[in-house]
């Protein structure tokens, strides 16, 4: 997957298109990460115990990540993500400013 835990992604379909996160979470083998502030769900939970009273709850699930663009920390624009060769090691590369993201 081209999008890291920690890169800052812009959401370009679906319900909540426009809006823009930190990863906080990649699972590669589904092909989805978890964004910040974006795909808020309410879950209902149970009374656990005696006391304890059942809650409605808000949180974050994965979106697939061919909905979200890498926002560049360069040029600060949304864009692809390319490789290079630097030695012996693979790094990412903004397709719009060839700038290198870490």
């Amino acid at each position: 997957m081209k999008i890291k835990k920690g890169d800052t992604v812009l959401v370009v379909s679906g319900k909540w298109k426009g809006k823009t996160g930190k990863v906080l979470r990649a699972f590669p083998k589904e092909q989805k990460i978890l964004v910040e502030g974006v795909n808020i769900v309410k879950k209902h939970l149970k009374p656990g115990g005696k006391r304890e009273k059942g809650q409605i709850v808000e949180i974050e699930k994965p979106i697939h990540v061919s909905k979200v663009k890498l926002i560049c920390p360069e040029c600060k624009r949304s864009t692809r993500v390319g490789y290079e060769k630097v030695g012996d090691e693979k790094m990412r590369v903004c397709k719009k400013c060839k700038a290198k993201i870490p």
